[in-house]
């Protein structure tokens, strides 16, 4: 699988260095360069890339304000001279953060995880039409395509671009972000409570204040939307 990349850099040294490192990269395939956002704005539409390699401080406006515009970016990897921009890059799903300078082995390990996160999304797009009739769906578990019933989740909880699945006896952990799973999951049975937790309506114990009881474990539900959490729970 070839991935479509971008490159979003203003100093010339640093995107020579990551030019050289994607044609090194075989699944890469290199369709662009830009020195600023604008430039970046009009090759993604433009070119539809699956990955965008951003620096973050770039003249005008930063990377990071860039990405907020973006209503359906691409992958992002970030890069960056500056580390404490890195909570600020994860909250906005992106792929990796790349402090400069990063090694060979380092990026390679950043494309791998996007490599992998791209392929989850087209398993999740193959999978989608049928799953919802089956009742079930996949997901990438080490090598293995692993099929989870909908009936036997309790809750997932969602970890920066990774999410965790729990049933009653087994905790899977694959990469895929919150929303996409929200996207996946039937409405009708299951319900984002929380920035970090989505659960099987039917496997709602009980409400506590600020938490629902799932038996074996309490899920904190979101303040600013308690009473629309607890509407959609009691309903009917």
């Amino acid at each position: 699988m070839k991935m479509r990349a971008i490159i979003v850099e203003d100093e010339p040294l640093a995107r020579q260095g990551l030019e050289s490192y994607v044609r090194e990269i075989e699944c890469l395939e290199l369709c662009g360069v830009c020195e600023n956002a604008l430039q970046a704005n009009e090759m993604i539409a433009s070119q539809k890339p699956d990955l965008m390699f951003l620096d973050i401080q770039m003249p005008k406006i930063t990377g990071l304000d860039f990405l907020k515009t973006l209503t359906n970016p691409p992958l992002v990897i970030l890069t960056t001279a500056y580390p404490n921009y890195a909570l600020q890059g994860f909250e906005l799903n992106v792929v990796d953060y790349l402090v400069k300078p990063y090694p060979f082995d380092r990026f390679i390990k950043a494309i791998n995880k996007a490599k992998e996160i791209l392929e989850l999304k087209q398993n999740r797009n193959t999978f989608t039409a049928s799953t919802i009739e089956k009742e079930h769906f996949y997901i990438k578990v080490d090598n293995a395509l692993k099929r989870i019933n909908f009936v036997d989740i309790y809750y997932i909880e969602g970890m920066e671009n990774y999410a965790s699945i729990f049933t009653a006896k087994d905790r899977f952990i694959t990469l895929m972000t919150m929303k996409s799973l929200e996207e996946l999951l039937p409405r009708s049975e299951f319900l984002r409570v929380h920035k970090t937790y989505i659960v099987s309506k039917s496997k709602v114990l009980g409400i506590m204040g600020n938490e629902l009881d799932m038996g074996f474990i309490k899920i904190p539900i979101s303040r600013s939307r308690r009473n629309e959490i607890i509407g959609e729970l009691t309903r009917g």
